[in-house]
């Protein structure tokens, strides 16, 4: 009896063991193009955290911004934000990411971090004093917003002749990476094309234009 006693005692303990630790949340880098309702232009494409729990979504932009979303309902893919909004989980992506729409905006979240990965969180202490106050990875460049959607073989003229210098060019997946350097400042900005549009223009590392 004493042994069944402490066998169940034993049980109860481990379980409440158990029930007190909390359940980590899988959370994986990734970039977020960030559209305004009703928008076919992103303002902009910054890397982010993508974070998954008991169906909860967390995304939260490198500029410290946060998307806090809970299921809804017994349908998959719907949601509330913190205000109690709804919001919804869009195809389109296929496996390259999702696509949330939410009251006043729509990110769209891609699992390939590129061209933002490299370099990321480490300080290159052989940088310019040009390049020491280069803009973060992802911040949109107002000098060339207007030229998101455009097609990329006319809108290419229209970059060069606002003092943008070609750098390189790299494919990843389904899109082209260009990368320019930028007149009077050299700070490095990156172009991602798809489907013969340019679909997001950023400022990338300075380390992206220099090998």
């Amino acid at each position: 009896m004493k042994l069944q006693t402490s066998l169940v005692a034993t049980i109860f303990s481990l379980a409440s063991i158990a029930i007190s630790l909390p359940v980590k949340a899988d959370t994986v880098n990734a970039r977020c193009d960030v559209y305004p309702k009703g928008e076919d232009r992103a303002t902009s494409s910054t890397p982010c955290t993508f974070s998954q729990r008991q169906g909860a979504i967390g995304i939260e932009l490198q500029n410290g911004k946060r998307y806090d979303l809970r299921p809804v309902g017994n349908k998959p893919g719907n949601y509330q934000d913190r205000d109690g909004r709804p919001a919804y989980r869009q195809s389109g992506l296929g496996d390259r990411g999702q696509i949330y729409r939410l009251a006043n905006e729509s990110i769209y979240v891609y699992w390939d971090t590129a061209p933002f990965r490299q370099n990321s969180g480490r300080t290159n202490h052989r940088r310019s004093s040009t390049s020491s106050s280069h803009p973060d990875a992802g911040t949109s460049v107002s000098g060339l917003s207007d030229l998101v959607g455009a097609r990329a073989g006319q809108a290419e003229n229209s970059v060069k002749e606002r003092g943008y210098r070609f750098f390189k060019s790299s494919p990843s997946a389904d899109a082209v990476y260009s990368y320019w350097r930028e007149a009077n400042t050299n700070y490095c900005v990156t172009i991602r094309t798809e489907q013969g549009r340019y679909q997001s223009i950023a400022y990338a590392t300075p380390l992206d234009c220099n090998k």
